[in-house]
């Protein structure tokens, strides 16, 4: 649990509750004396969440502490709410990070301007969704494939294609135990993802997944992280991992392969950046 933050989550409340127009829910606007504020009163809002008077009232004036998570949900989907600001109104409200995406699609889709990006990135880069189903890439990692021969899935490709078996060097002691951990960590998330419950089902059929499946093993981000690799025209090497998150994309990722040529790492320990103290 975090703490309430009263002032933020009274604004972020106002703001998108008079957005919502009453005669969009089948409701009707006060009239007369009273009420002239835009959008829809608190009292509508309970109507439309099935809850008892001044149950909205108590969570936007942050008297209820830790709101359940369901009733959040509820507010968020009919205030209209993004990704972004879901998660801004559980930890406003005092639970912390969202225990899950506000949608079953969120995480599928990014801004189109990723695309610009990822092509204004010398190394390696490219972008999934949250099911890892690839959404942008630049030139430099189309050329890490034999042929050109591009996955359409990230996931499916690190973990049952023979040829990202044969790119991953060491796949069966370095990467598989790594990237598997990720995928159940995923699925615990989404556990509706078809995608990714496809994928699933064919590693706890694979020989040589379903041990490492059964046995479990920690969620291992990529981040930092330096691992073998079979580059289709520079030969074996070593690539250095950097994984971000575009915002509104809960599971989508931004990935940054830096490729370094030879067998050996080039660093027993990626270092850390700190700021610079300059008082």
């Amino acid at each position: 649990m975090t703490s309430m933050n009263k002032a933020a989550l009274k604004a972020l409340l106002r703001e998108r509750r008079g957005l919502i127009e009453p005669e969009d829910h089948g409701l009707t606007r006060p009239t007369g004396q009273g009420r002239r504020a835009r959008g829809l009163s608190q009292h509508q809002v309970d109507e439309l969440t099935g809850r008892a008077t001044h149950t909205y009232n108590r969570l936007e004036t942050g008297k209820y502490p830790n709101p359940p998570v369901d009733y959040l949900r509820q507010v968020a989907r009919l205030f209209g709410l993004n990704e972004q600001e879901w998660g801004s109104l559980c930890r406003y409200a005092g639970i912390g990070d969202p225990p899950s995406p506000l949608s079953s699609n969120s995480g599928l889709e990014v801004p189109g301007v990723w695309q610009e990006a990822v092509d204004g990135i010398s190394h390696m880069a490219y972008v999934t969704n949250a099911s890892w189903d690839l959404l942008a890439h630049n030139q430099p990692w189309a050329d890490l494939f034999p042929g050109g021969r591009i996955p359409r899935n990230t996931m499916r490709w690190m973990l049952l294609d023979p040829d990202g078996r044969d790119t991953l060097l060491e796949w069966r002691t370095v990467w598989a135990p790594l990237v598997l951990p990720q995928l159940q960590a995923a699925l615990a998330l989404r556990p509706d993802d078809e995608t990714l419950l496809q994928i699933a089902k064919e590693a706890r059929a694979d020989p040589d997944l379903a041990p490492l499946w059964n046995a479990g093993g920690a969620h291992i981000h990529p981040d930092g992280d330096e691992r073998p690799i079979l580059h289709a025209q520079h030969g074996p090497g070593h690539v250095t991992m950097c994984a971000a998150q575009p915002m509104t994309a809960p599971g989508a990722r931004l990935i940054i392969l830096i490729y370094h040529p030879g067998q050996e790492k080039k660093h027993s320990r990626v270092p850390m950046l700190r700021a610079r103290d300059n008082r």
